[in-house]
């Protein structure tokens, strides 16, 4: 059996100590994880989605549109918004499941950057989105949906639905630090979702409503995403429309991320 020599030890170099990204990269791989462990969770990744898709196209098209293949051209880029808003719900939820087992007290007593475990929800958030995205883009190509700008237009408005994701998940993870059942969060969550998304121009233009819910929705940060997103997918957004998307996600971080940070560290 070696023995140890306790100068070595004293005089050994110690470690640098890993950095912020490496931190984030690390909670981001134990979210990834979770669909392994928790499979379950593909089944609401998947089906949701995928029944609005198929419903709202051939429910709706004829009526709202003359037929499902002009309503899907209009509709398709607004519930890719709405699945992200929608699946942003989950990062509360696991924040909260999170909490309610300790297991947060292990991650504050660990020498690491305070935000690299919320950083980590953001990253499992990130591909729930890009699997979400996936599905429903392939289901409306499947259906003859048809992107003017081609790939350019789909990659980057997808870079667009992980910035709405990004700034958007800070609510619900606020939520999370506040709620302490997973439950509660995602009936506070959706409570608050639905009349921004349904009151919105994702399923039908702001002509056709009441002039006082007109003005709502011509206001609404999720009909200026969903504006962007359409005329990203067919090379028709300008940079105005692009920065408007960007506006609400880009508040949401600047005001939620220290008040987090700030919840975190009062626990």
């Amino acid at each position: 059996m070696s023995v140890i020599d306790p100068a070595s030890v004293l005089t050994a170099t110690r470690p640098p100590r890993p950095s912020a990204f490496s931190n984030a990269l690390t909670f981001g791989w134990r979210a990834v994880l979770k669909f392994r462990h928790v499979p379950e969770q593909l089944f609401d990744l998947i089906m949701t989605p995928l029944m609005f898709t198929l419903l709202f196209t051939f429910v709706f098209g004829g009526a709202l549109a003359g037929s499902p293949d002009d309503y899907l051209q209009f509709f398709l880029p607004g519930i890719l918004v709405q699945t992200v808003v929608f699946n942003s719900v989950y990062s509360g939820m696991g924040l909260s499941t999170d909490l309610s087992k300790g297991l947060f007290e292990r991650f504050r007593s660990l020498p690491i950057w305070s935000l690299s475990p919320f950083a980590g929800l953001m990253v499992g958030d990130v591909l729930r989105h890009f699997i979400a995205g996936l599905i429903i883009l392939g289901v409306g190509l499947a259906l003859g949906y048809r992107p003017e700008a081609g790939l350019v237009g789909v990659v980057a408005s997808f870079l667009l639905l992980f910035a709405i994701g990004f700034g958007v998940g800070w609510i619900f993870i606020t939520l999370g630090l506040i709620i302490r059942t997973p439950m509660t969060v995602m009936t506070i969550g959706f409570t608050f979702i639905f009349p921004l998304v349904f009151a919105s121009n994702i399923m039908v233009q702001p002509e056709t409503m009441p002039g006082w819910l007109q003005a709502f929705v011509d206001r609404n940060p999720v009909s200026h995403m969903t504006t962007a997103l359409r005329g990203l997918m067919a090379g028709s957004a300008t940079s105005g429309e692009v920065l408007l998307a960007l506006a609400a996600p880009a508040a949401l971080t600047v005001l939620l991320a220290p008040v987090v940070l700030w919840l975190y560290r009062r626990d």
